[in-house]
């Protein structure tokens, strides 16, 4: 069946070419989504003198496009979902969720527009096409994670966290995550240091004014033994006082 391409569909043609496709991809898809006429007569003089507006409407939508792609080319949709220490999704990511995904982000994005082979079914870095425009498309990063951590450690490391078969050898995600712990760990024990270095010091603080409490009891002892020495005693009642011979 022959149509004429209304905009450049890829591997196909250019706006305005006459090609010939399957009735059903033409019936299906390409008629019903206006991006394409059937080649006849009337169509094909229809289009000549619509093709001036046509290619001027075209390049207003790809300006806007490439404007777009200026914004969004290398962005990063975070996906969290549940999968196995082996990295297998419990489910998939599909191109609705992409969709979604980049709304979300503040874009426009349909369904239709995320090029994707197949599902997503397992967790890591995963490199999508986006059509903006039949000749303006971007590539963006579903990063697919059990967790914010997660995808946070596969956005650093390049790589996807996941469990090796050799216990021995750590995955760089894997030395990421221990390196943070140790740091953690580092952390709490100089704080555990810390406070116990201000115990010991408010101990000693303690005992070194213990002490001089204790050092001062006995100079009151004796300075009250100093003040009752033999010279200063008084006769006891009774006694009588030595008398001095007469002249």
């Amino acid at each position: 069946m022959e149509v004429i391409l209304l905009e450049r569909i890829e591997k196909l043609g250019q706006m305005g070419d006459v090609v010939n496709v399957k009735p059903g991809y033409a019936r299906n898809y390409l008629l019903p989504k206006k991006k394409a006429v059937s080649a006849t007569g009337e169509n094909k003089a229809h289009f000549e003198q619509q093709r001036a507006q046509l290619e001027a409407e075209n390049l207003e939508r790809k300006g806007e496009a490439e404007a777009v792609a200026g914004k969004m080319d290398g962005q990063l949709v975070v996906m969290i979902r549940q999968a196995g220490d082996a990295g297998q999704l419990y489910g998939s990511v599909n191109a609705r969720d992409i969709a979604t995904g980049l709304t979300e982000a503040g874009f426009t994005v349909g369904r239709q527009q995320v090029r994707l082979e197949s599902p997503i079914k397992a967790i890591g870095l995963h490199p999508v096409q986006v059509f903006l425009h039949p000749e303006v498309s971007v590539t963006v990063t579903a990063n697919v994670a059990r967790s914010d951590d997660e995808a946070r450690i596969q956005e650093e490391t390049g790589e996807a966290v996941i469990a090796q078969e050799d216990e021995n050898v750590q995955s760089p995600a894997e030395q990421l995550i221990a390196e943070e712990e140790a740091a953690e760990a580092a952390e709490a024990e100089a704080a555990a240091e810390a406070e116990a270095a201000g115990d010991g010091e408010a101990s000693e603080e303690a005992g070194t004014a213990e002490a001089a409490d204790d050092a001062g009891e006995p100079a009151e002892v004796e300075a009250e033994d100093e003040d009752s020495s033999p010279d200063d005693e008084t006769p006891a009642d009774g006694e009588e006082a030595e008398e001095t011979p007469a002249a």
